[in-house]
């Protein structure tokens, strides 16, 4: 049986940050999604983000639905 988005970690996260999109923005430099209070994304180290709810909302509904394909911190450790 195959996992559904809703069923994994990435799609369970989605669901967390479209349920409270307030408390996130999306990166204008890589649409990485990253906590309302960041000044400097981590990924990409841009300054311009999007907090618009409908924005994230979209965003973490397209990455939730799709298998990872970035290299994060936890990766290189």
């Amino acid at each position: 049986m195959s996992a559904t988005p809703e069923n994994t970690s990435r799609g369970q996260k989605a669901k967390e940050i479209a349920n409270n999109p307030e408390r996130y923005m999306v990166c204008e430099g890589c649409d990485s999604i990253v906590g309302s209070a960041t000044t400097i994304c981590p990924n990409c180290h841009g300054y311009r983000f999007d907090s618009e709810a409908s924005r994230v909302i979209e965003q973490a509904v397209w990455l939730g639905a799709r298998e990872q394909t970035s290299v994060t911190a936890e990766d290189l450790n």
